[in-house]
């Protein structure tokens, strides 16, 4: 697991602290998403979590080992994978296949090791097919798998996601989610930074941050369920939880931490005919 303990940080020359006795553990497994207003130290907490950041105060453990010693860095960076929003802040190969093979090649490994990594992670984000293009020629889409694929070469246990479609159109944004879906399913724990409230369904856990804390550590379910907790961080609801509070708010008995779209048309179904009934004595 990844441990966060009292960790407190503060950039030099500016005021104030960026974090502030931040506590969080994250298993081996899970799905994480972290949300918060653009200032609240969300990428703070993330860049602690593979050694690019260093507490001030507290500690971050990774599996153990403590992000702090310089002799566990290269292991503690092989098994948390960093993916920013931007990708070409993390692509410079002259093709997709030599990126890829960045970091693997820089571990010395066999050729043949290498190969097979980089195949293996070009098909698990469905970028195989354009394996020799020149990346500067790819949408930012494609951009964005290419840059998830390279994270991936380096078989990391945890994949952090730093908003990762923040570039992106709506296909594909969605290409993108479906990919980190599929490395969730296949054991990978995922931290995924979003301001996409929607984003929500995809989680075992939110996190919700403010000025540099952390307000809530919840389910989803168990957070939408108290909206306050959002408005007091300034996020609002996801679209169908909102839709859901208006409508109990005009008397229908539905649940609002419901975040299924089909299951809710269900309940505001199965409550207008309830209340219907009620209203003719059945």
């Amino acid at each position: 697991m990844i441990e966060v303990r009292n960790l407190s940080y503060r950039y030099e020359g500016r005021q104030g602290d960026a974090l502030r006795g931040v506590d969080l553990t994250i298993p081996e497994g899970a799905y994480f998403i972290v949300v918060g207003p653009n200032g609240c130290g969300k990428t703070t907490l993330i860049r602690h979590l593979n050694g690019l950041l260093r507490p001030v105060q507290g500690e971050v453990l990774v599996d153990g080992m403590d992000t702090r010693d310089s002799d566990k860095a290269g292991m503690i960076r092989q098994r948390v994978g960093m993916v920013f929003g931007n990708p070409d802040d993390q692509i410079f190969g002259m093709t997709v296949e030599e990126d890829v093979a960045f970091g693997p090649g820089n571990l010395n490994l066999p050729p043949q090791e290498i190969r097979r990594r980089v195949d293996a992670a070009l098909d698990a984000v469905g970028a195989r097919a354009y394996a020799k293009a020149q990346p500067h020629l790819l949408s930012e889409g494609e951009k964005q798998l290419v840059a998830i694929a390279g994270v991936l070469a380096m078989d990391p246990k945890y994949v952090v996601l730093d908003e990762p479609t923040a570039y992106l159109d709506p296909a594909s944004r969605q290409k993108v989610l479906e990919v980190m879906s599929s490395l969730h399913r296949r054991g990978i724990t995922i931290l995924h930074v979003t301001h996409h409230m929607e984003d929500l369904t995809r989680a075992d856990r939110v996190v919700v941050m403010k000025a540099g804390t952390i307000l809530a550590d919840k389910i989803p379910s168990e957070l939408l369920s108290m909206p306050d907790c959002l408005r007091d961080a300034g996020l609002g609801l996801p679209r169908v939880s909102e839709l859901l509070w208006k409508l109990r708010e005009y008397g229908l008995d539905v649940n609002p931490s419901t975040l299924d779209l089909e299951e809710a048309c269900r309940e505001i179904m199965a409550s207008k005919s309830e209340s219907r009934s009620r209203k003719i004595g059945i």
